[in-house]
């Protein structure tokens, strides 16, 4: 019987093969089961299968494999207490000096769309694990291996010192636990959300076990250090395919822009700056949709979008990237779901800012977490995405004046437009054109009156939306003076049947959803 055993059972392949022959070489028995085992004696590894030293066959379609007394007493059996070696030895049970071990690709298989509970379910590894934590539990005599990347250490200390040293073993056994902590996190994450509802549940506890995917030169100003992070497993939502190294600012702008150019199911084009949208337009094809988000604001044109970022739903063809590359513009950003042929030449041709320009294919949805987390007062606050009203049969009507069929398109297009606005929000739109916003503000009516300014003579016969309530009548005697023809609003102010008298009085339409969008 071999004085040395090592136990591969592995998911990622990576160098697994290279691994297993630098311990066969060593003298290492190899003992390994299912698809591991398979690869390794493909690869020309001796290999003694689990099933030869348990006496039982892998049942279950493999869920019970390695859970076996033989298995794990020549893992856990302390060698500095001679009454476990006596026990191991009477029970013919060798120790084990190496486990190498990585799990079901649990966080990779829940990140695709449509998974289904039972393909999450099914990824859910129960003997890696074990193993894991019982040669973690021993790390004093037992040398845990869960990445690839620790391959060569492992192989170099026990060529030069026959052992792997005390060091390499605690680090080691501390990233097997982080390993596990992170794994079982993200199993009760992803169950902690009622997806049957369409809703997340805020969990009791929260796994932030980030890693950084990107570094950034710089964070919102150059004396900030940044970087961009992912949950383990996660990745990257999205693929730079031009231009300058992406920034803090970029990300969170692109972020904008793209989920709310995904609110809508026509072709869109929205432009953000500083994460506000300045121009947003959906029509019947998408070079048209980017002139009503570049014409949204009156002459001397540009000023907010000059320097802003661009998203479209679609992919981004060539006769709308040759509207976006004409003189008199310039954008940091293009988001798409991707661009079609010959235009990333296009603004590499271009002299000045097309060949900085960051072309930006989306590879995922706009939003794949449920939860919304934001630090503040040393501490984390964590909510539930703002979802879409999708609900518009139930809308409150409080005024005998009812929209039109279009004032009451661009209502829907208008409140689908101020979730994306900071409060206070107005919008002003019309036929799908954002022609006045209003963000930020202290005082509601300075937003209606910012808008209207913004959107001047185009405010008569155009529609307003509100992200909240209206708390007195005066924003709608602003939104009357502006020529506002329908407003839509949340509702739920005391002083409601007020506002909508005032609404009465000057002959606009006002439709309540009881849905708010605040957003800080």
């Amino acid at each position: 019987m071999s004085t040395k055993r090592a136990i591969i059972s592995v998911h990622d392949k990576t160098g697994v093969a290279e691994f297993a022959h630098g311990l066969a070489a060593l003298g290492f028995e190899i003992v390994s089961s299912g698809g591991t085992a398979k690869h390794l004696r493909e690869q020309g590894v001796a290999v003694t299968d689990v099933a030869d030293v348990t006496g039982f066959p892998e049942m279950l379609d493999g869920r019970v494999k390695t859970l076996h007394p033989k298995i794990h007493a020549g893992i856990l059996a302390r060698r500095d207490k001679p009454e476990h070696m006596a026990t191991i030895a009477g029970q013919g049970i060798p120790p084990v000096d190496v486990v190498c071990v990585n799990l079901y690709p649990f966080e990779q298989t829940v990140a695709k769309p449509g998974v289904t509970e039972a393909e999450a379910v099914e990824q859910i590894d129960i003997g890696g694990p074990s193993l894991v934590r019982a040669a973690a539990k021993n790390y004093s005599a037992v040398a845990v291996v869960t990445d690839p990347s620790q391959y060569e250490t492992v192989l170099t200390e026990l060529r030069r010192d026959g052992a792997v040293g005390a060091a390499t073993r605690r680090s080691l056994f501390q990233a097997a636990f982080a390993l596990t902590a992170r794994y079982d996190a993200a199993i009760a994450a992803h169950f902690g959300a009622d997806r049957s509802a369409g809703a997340a549940v805020v969990p009791e506890s929260l796994d932030l076990r980030l890693a950084k995917v990107l570094p950034l030169r710089y964070g919102e100003n150059p004396h900030q250090p940044a970087g961009f992070y992912l949950r383990r497993g996660s990745r990257l939502p999205f693929e730079q395919l031009h231009g300058k190294e992406i920034s803090y600012n970029n990300i969170l702008d692109l972020s904008a822009a793209w989920e709310l150019a995904a609110e809508y199911d026509r072709p869109c084009c929205a432009i953000v700056k500083h994460t506000n949208p300045c121009g947003l337009g959906c029509t019947g094809d998408l070079r048209a949709a980017y002139l009503l988000a570049r014409d949204g604001e009156l002459p001397p044109a540009p000023i907010s979008r000059f320097g802003g970022i661009i998203a479209v739903n679609r992919p981004l063809d060539l006769g709308t990237a040759e509207e976006i590359a004409a003189p008199g513009g310039f954008y940091e950003v293009i988001v798409a779901p991707g661009f079609e042929h010959g235009v990333r030449e296009l603004f590499a041709g271009r002299k000045g800012w097309g060949q900085n320009v960051r072309l930006v294919r989306m590879t995922g949805p706009a939003a794949v977490d449920p939860l919304r987390l934001r630090s503040a007062a040393g501490g984390m606050l964590v909510q539930a995405a703002d979802g879409t009203l999708s609900d518009w049969d139930a809308l409150q009507y409080a005024t005998s004046l009812r929209p039109t069929m279009q004032q009451l398109e661009d209502l829907k297009f208008a409140f689908a437009a101020v979730k994306h606005v900071k409060s206070n929000a107005i919008v002003i739109a019309q036929h799908s054109q954002l022609i006045g916003v209003g963000a930020g503000q202290m005082n509601r009516v300075a937003s209606v009156r910012l808008a209207a300014a913004q959107a001047g003579g185009r405010a008569r016969g155009a529609v307003l939306a509100s992200d909240g309530f209206f708390p007195f009548p005066d924003n709608v005697d602003e939104a009357a003076a502006a020529g506002i023809a329908a407003i839509v609003q949340p509702g739920g102010s005391v002083k409601d049947a007020e506002v909508a008298a005032a609404a009465e009085r000057a002959g606009i339409a006002m439709v309540l959803t009881g849905v708010r969008h605040f957003r800080h």
